[in-house]
């Protein structure tokens, strides 16, 4: 009897966050597009309720809510479901999206299946290769067993968490903090605005040229061939060689446009962003802002540190705080019971922050580059990369349990190096956020266009 009450308990919260997802697709990704193939937004929300609900699974082995055989088994057909979304569902409905946009092919609908079939086959071989590099397993795993499915993903899943990361960990200080912003005044505004109403003045007038050029060129080509002389020839020629200057040197003044007023519209975003950083919400993320400054400086430090001594923490944060207010500050509590607490807040805390962190970043990543033709494919894409990322998730967050809670996770993930994946994170946290420190600190640093408008201008 309680094996079907916890089976309705799941049940009922799958389509809870089937709803979450269905709503967040219709209303954040598509609102902007119709929805043309529905199994496109029932594979996406499929995927989010599965990833959420392994969440959930975390919540509820920390709290002991469930029967413990019930979470086992669930953990179980969480993870498989999710596994066949993610190697079989998601690549196939991809590949027939993007064989069905190529428009040169023939678009019957069993020659569309088959080479769906086959570009699946391709993609299944590759994925399949990704591992070999890799010492995620140990050689007594069958080639079809749970350990190779999730080492293959967890090496994907956990280069995006670690790109992801190292950005973040450096961009959130940098879009927060008051030193970043840099000094834009009214004067600054309004005298690039006047450079580029002068490049569109200059850009008007040169093709008012040209069209001008052109109709005297249509005159004289009109006239009678036989009075032609050698001088209208030549000035013909002459004429043409002029437009063609002409339309290079429009080409360039429009280039410079775009750039001006890319970079008036970053002006306008820095002095709203100056404005906003007084006020209360504004002063709190700055405050915020220094803080993540602080910890991306002490999480490269410890990366850095982890990978050249080959260190993998062996004791959760939760537990480790605890050794440290009982052995050094004296502080004597019911260690069990602030242990299962504290633990709860901690994983829920990160379980928050990934899920919306990652959403946001999907919805960014859209709308960047999505058109009405590949909006399908690339939610697949979404998609896919949100399992894996949350599965991924389930692996590193393993590490921040207890040691009472976290066995299930090992013993229900499989039998895989565990410090494999977590040193993988160090080093592509590592070159992820040097790299976003690298790329920013040019991006601050760049000059105006200065030079490029008086060299127009003048």
């Amino acid at each position: 009897m309680s094996f079907i009450f916890d089976s309705c308990v799941m049940f009922f919260s799958l389509v809870i966050f089937f709803g979450g997802g269905w709503v967040f697709f219709l209303k954040k990704l598509f609102r902007d597009y119709e929805v043309q193939h529905w199994v496109v937004l029932l594979i996406f929300s499929v995927t989010f309720a599965l990833s959420c609900t392994m969440f959930e699974l975390i919540i509820f082995e920390i709290l002991g809510v469930l029967d413990s055989s019930s979470r086992y088994f669930h953990w179980k057909l969480e993870l498989y479901v999710t596994l066949f979304t993610e190697i079989v569902v998601l690549p196939f409905y991809i590949a027939y999206f993007t064989v069905s946009n190529i428009q040169m092919l023939p678009q019957a609908r069993y020659i569309r299946v088959l080479l769906t079939f086959v570009a699946w086959c391709g993609s299944m071989y590759f994925f399949w290769k990704i591992g070999d590099p890799f010492p995620i397993l140990s050689p007594k795993h069958g080639i079809l067993s749970i350990e190779q499915c999730i080492g293959r993903i967890g090496v994907i899943g956990v280069t995006i968490m670690a790109v992801l990361s190292g950005f973040g960990a450096v961009n959130y200080p940098y879009t927060c903090m008051s030193y970043f912003v840099r000094p834009v005044s009214d004067a600054d505004i309004q005298s690039l605005e006047k450079r580029l109403m002068q490049t569109m003045d200059m850009i008007v007038m040169k093709k008012k040229r040209i069209a001008m050029a052109k109709r005297d060129s249509l005159l004289h080509s009109g006239a009678n061939k036989e009075q032609r002389s050698i001088w209208s020839m030549v000035k013909s020629f002459t004429c043409t060689d002029n437009v063609s200057v002409l339309k290079e040197e429009t080409r360039a003044l429009e280039e410079l446009s775009r750039q001006l007023f890319l970079e008036s519209v970053d002006l306008h975003n820095e002095q709203e962003r100056k404005e906003y950083l007084k006020t209360f919400k504004g002063k709190y993320f700055n405050l915020l802002g220094h803080f993540f400054s602080v910890y991306c400086v002490w999480k490269i430090f410890m990366a850095t540190i982890n990978i050249v001594f080959d260190r993998v923490g062996k004791v959760d944060p939760v537990t480790r705080g605890i050794e440290i207010a009982v052995d050094y500050l004296g502080i004597q509590f019911d260690v069990r019971f602030w242990s299962q607490h504290i633990s709860f807040w901690l994983v829920g805390i990160i379980i928050v922050t990934s899920i919306r962190g990652l959403l946001i970043t999907l919805t960014k990543f859209f709308y960047a580059i999505a058109s009405s033709k590949s909006s399908n494919i690339i939610v697949l894409c979404l998609a896919q990369i949100m399992g894996m990322y949350f599965v991924s998730c389930v692996l590193l967050m393993r590490m921040n349990m207890p040691i009472e809670y976290r066995s299930i996770i090992t013993e229900v993930l499989g039998d895989l190096k565990f410090n494999f994946y977590h040193r993988w994170f160090d080093v592509i946290f590592l070159i992820s956020a040097l790299s976003s420190i690298g790329f920013l600190y040019m991006a601050h640093k760049q000059s105006p266009l200065e030079t490029e408008v008086k060299g127009y201008t003048t």
